[in-house]
């Protein structure tokens, strides 16, 4: 009896430092995880403060996804690149940082929020936004086509 008392001893004891080694595996990843989302590796971490101050600013709530979401990213990559320092162009990720839907208090995805050049609310937009609209809403708050388009 004695004997069987010693292996289940062991056992035990290989058991708990197995377990404890999945604790602290666990707690290393939970801890990396939590550094990353708070060194500003998120999409919305990423876009610094909004609306730009002095800049028109278009913010795109979406998520990466969304069907109509991913039919605007092309769109809105190729406007950040034709209105680069004329206005500014920000995608946030809703699902990643579930915050933003009500600091932003929208109801569906994608939602558009253009801001004038003072910060205030212009216009919001609810689904998909074709770039022609997208422009003629940044022509109406005064900021200027690329040039040669």
């Amino acid at each position: 009896m004695s004997c069987k008392l010693q292996t289940i001893n062991l056992i035990s004891e290989k058991a708990r430092v197995k377990m404890k080694r999945i604790c602290l595996t666990l707690f290393l990843i939970l801890g990396i995880s939590l550094a990353l989302l708070g060194a500003g590796l998120g999409t919305a971490s990423a876009s610094g403060e909004l609306p730009a101050k002095g800049m028109v600013t278009l913010i795109d709530l979406g998520a990466h996804q969304c069907i109509p979401c991913r039919m605007m990213a092309p769109i809105l990559d190729e406007l950040k690149k034709e209105y680069k320092g004329r206005a500014a162009i920000v995608f946030l990720d809703v699902w990643e940082d579930r915050t933003l839907a009500s600091q932003y208090g929208i109801r569906v995805i994608p939602t558009q929020i253009f801001y004038d050049r003072q910060g205030k609310e212009f216009l919001r937009h609810e689904g998909f936004l074709s770039k022609e609209k997208i422009e003629t809403v940044l022509t109406k708050l005064g900021v200027p086509k690329a040039p040669g388009k």
